[in-house]
């Protein structure tokens, strides 16, 4: 098993952030965006990043759903989160032992991690900010950050 990006650490990843909605619910697409802004937050003028940023970085985002969702069963399983099917989809929020829980965990980074689920979710309740508008302001940075790295005339290509 892989333990990097695991249903378990991802599962954990996701409880931080229902935790510090809780008891608010969060469907898919806001759990995706948080996660990138909990780990990313020096991207927005945010607090020091947890993780760096990678080349691959518009992957990243894209594997994240399927892999949030797959810690989303993770936690369902273990008691740690409800879902709620409503009239737009799917929501999920930490269950009543789920809070709990994310506070025994004392590992530095747990503790960190819990601290930019708490930045994270008090950006995400500004008002107009939405999900798919702030997912498509993150991609068009990667883009414009990879089309600065591009030769811009031929003498750029010979060494």
């Amino acid at each position: 098993m892989n333990p990097l990006n695991s249903p378990l650490e991802v599962g954990m990843r996701t409880l931080m952030l229902l935790a510090a909605a809780f008891p608010q619910p969060l469907d898919v697409g806001q759990l995706v965006y948080l996660d990138h802004l909990m780990l990313h937050s020096s991207e927005v003028d945010g607090p020091p990043s947890l993780h760096p940023t990678l080349p691959a970085g518009p992957g990243e985002l894209a594997m994240k759903r399927g892999l949030i969702e797959q810690g989303l069963i993770v936690l369902l399983r273990a008691g740690l989160a409800d879902i709620e099917a409503t009239a737009d989809g799917l929501l999920y929020r930490a269950s009543e032992e789920g809070p709990g829980f994310v506070d025994i965990l004392a590992a530095p980074y747990a503790g960190a991690l819990k601290e930019r689920a708490s930045w994270a979710i008090g950006i995400e309740a500004l008002p107009d900010q939405s999900v798919r508008a702030q997912t498509q302001a993150i991609t068009q940075r990667w883009a414009e950050d990879f089309a600065s790295r591009l030769p811009t005339s031929e003498s750029d290509l010979t060494p």
